[in-house]
């Protein structure tokens, strides 16, 4: 199978570090990501969890290990869906990176999701994220609308 990734980027009118509180805040993300907020200590090879209320039960829906993480530049994190039929092993994780980068007062948001290759249900999988070309999109238009208001 050829290398599967998704990459869509989008220009924010604020200053990087709104754009980056916006990745990290449990109370922002929650705005955006389907309710879920983020359980993290932020700090390299930590758990990440997405966590949220469905029907009045708290659920995981996503997890995943914190890869690499430079503050208002770069975040790049595994994710599965623990919930899902395949085995929790390290080749069915995919890979989620956010890049921020600033330029007078602008910050570029770039988001790349791959990993698809070898995980179980990978073309399925990307199929789901690529979303008809869409991509990350839509998730990105909300982080803009949030930051943007602030």
């Amino acid at each position: 199978m050829d290398k599967l990734i998704v990459k869509n980027a989008i220009s924010i009118n604020a200053p990087v570090l709104h754009v980056w509180d916006a990745l990290v805040n449990p109370e922002q993300t929650k705005k955006y990501m389907f309710g879920c907020e983020t359980v993290s200590d932020w700090k390299k090879g930590s758990p990440l969890l997405w966590k949220m209320s469905y029907e009045g039960n708290e659920i995981i829906p996503v997890k995943g290990i914190i890869l690499d993480i430079i503050p208002t530049r770069l975040l790049k994190y595994t994710v599965i869906d623990p919930n899902a039929t395949y085995p929790d092993i390290p080749e069915n994780y995919l890979n989620v990176t956010y890049e921020l980068e600033e330029k007078e007062g602008v910050c570029t948001l770039t988001v790349s999701q791959d990993g698809f290759e070898d995980a179980a249900d990978g073309e399925k999988r990307y199929k789901d994220v690529y979303n008809n070309g869409e991509g990350w999109n839509p998730i990105l238009v909300e982080i803009k609308k949030i930051v943007e208001a602030d």
